[in-house]
């Protein structure tokens, strides 16, 4: 009769014979064949080839590195040059409230559509690096401190008070009056916003661009749209019009929907229904607040880049 017994120096479990074999790596032929070849390589020649190999895999990481020292030079130069862009165009419209060209109100609105608008299209420029988004807001910290200046009454210029301040008269600039108060509250919210969507936000969320939208497309087009055709008032705030409000709200869908496909393009956002049905329920959450009579107290400037912002957040 056969009898099995345990061997006393055999493990006490019971796992297969083959993992208590030590494991040891496997050759192929063919691997086998490329060694015995490369034996046969001049030791010159394989230090070449080590080298080149080297040299691509160093050239590699400092295309791929989001800090390497190139990404760096490119954020520098794509901020430049967005800050560049943005400081032309504000002296160009500047040129024009001092020629007399168009109303000192469109010229005003302008400016609002297009200072925040402009540099959003600069943003494919910027690498992939961690201080991309603060180079790119960097022209927007530039206008925040000039306006503290103006504010203050450290920096004068008269001309650009025009453009930017409803009082239009920096005599009232000096001694904390009211109109004071205005340029540091309305303009100082508008580039902190823009600041704040770029630093934070960046490229990659729709959030940033819903909010940039509305406070420069969708604002600005609300102004000039109402001031032409905005003759029936809305029932809850006599200072808003029905021509004003939607036309807000259709500028701000168009333009976030227009910068969700350039965006898109350079494979930042990959678009969506979800997206597309979101954004006009930004909008309109949007012009909702903008006409909102409590709003005049606390400007839109604050209030529209708010409401973005939280409405975004829940949806897109």
């Amino acid at each position: 009769m056969l009898r099995l017994s345990v061997h006393p120096f055999s493990p006490a479990s019971s796992s297969p014979l083959h993992t208590c074999l030590p494991s040891r790596p496997l050759r192929s032929p063919t691997s086998a064949a490329l060694t015995a070849s490369s034996s046969l390589v001049p030791p010159s020649l394989r230090r070449g080839c080590t080298a080149g190999r080297s040299r691509r895999a160093t050239t590699m990481a400092a295309v791929i590195s989001p800090v390497g020292s190139s990404g760096l030079v490119q954020d520098l130069v794509s901020s430049a040059l967005t800050a560049g862009v943005a400081h032309g165009l504000f002296h160009f419209i500047q040129g024009l409230v001092e020629r007399g060209f168009c109303d000192l109100k469109l010229n005003r609105k302008l400016m609002h559509i297009t200072i925040g608008m402009v540099p959003l299209l600069f943003w494919p420029l910027f690498s992939s690096g961690r201080y991309a988004r603060f180079l790119a807001a960097l022209p927007s910290v530039i206008n925040i401190i000039r306006t503290l200046l103006l504010g203050l009454g450290v920096r004068k210029n008269e001309v650009v008070v025009k453009i930017l301040s409803r009082s239009r008269d920096q005599r009232f600039f000096f001694a904390g009056t009211r109109e004071q108060r205005e340029f540091l509250k309305a303009p100082l919210y508008y580039v902190t916003a823009i600041a704040l969507a770029t630093s934070v936000l960046w490229r990659t969320s729709p959030i940033a661009i819903a909010l940039i939208c509305n406070l420069c497309a969708g604002d600005g087009v609300a102004d000039i749209v109402g001031r032409r055709l905005g003759k029936e008032k809305l029932p809850y705030n006599p200072k808003k019009s029905y021509a004003g409000s939607i036309a807000m709200a259709i500028a701000g869908f168009l333009a976030s929907i227009g910068c969700m496909h350039y965006f898109h393009t350079f494979g930042f956002i990959e678009e969506s229904w979800r997206m597309t049905f979101g954004f006009p329920v930004v909008s309109v959450a949007a012009s909702l607040v903008q006409s909102h009579p409590n709003n005049t107290e606390l400007d839109d400037n604050l209030t529209v880049p708010l409401a973005s912002f939280l409405v975004g957040s829940l949806i897109l």
